[in-house]
């Protein structure tokens, strides 16, 4: 008799699982698709437009001003 509480419980824990399991499917379905043609027309037109001074080969050199990589410009000596 001790045996049967066990059942219930993995047949809860199977049915508990199971649920979970399907919530995720259903939110995983619900998730927004973009198609693979247009990520990727929308990858190669922010790469064409957007400027980074990191490749200077292909964008040319950058002011100093402009870089953000670029260390700051200070004086010789900092006061605090």
């Amino acid at each position: 008799m001790s045996t049967r509480p066990h059942k219930q419980s993995m047949q809860e824990l199977k049915l508990r699982r199971l649920t979970e399991h399907n919530q995720r499917l259903t939110d995983d379905l619900q998730r927004p698709r973009v198609r693979v043609s247009e990520a990727s027309q929308s990858l190669i037109r922010f790469c064409k437009t957007t400027r980074d001074p990191l490749v200077p080969s292909v964008w040319g050199v950058i002011d100093k001003k402009d870089d953000p990589f670029a260390p700051p410009a200070t004086g010789c000596c900092v006061v605090m």
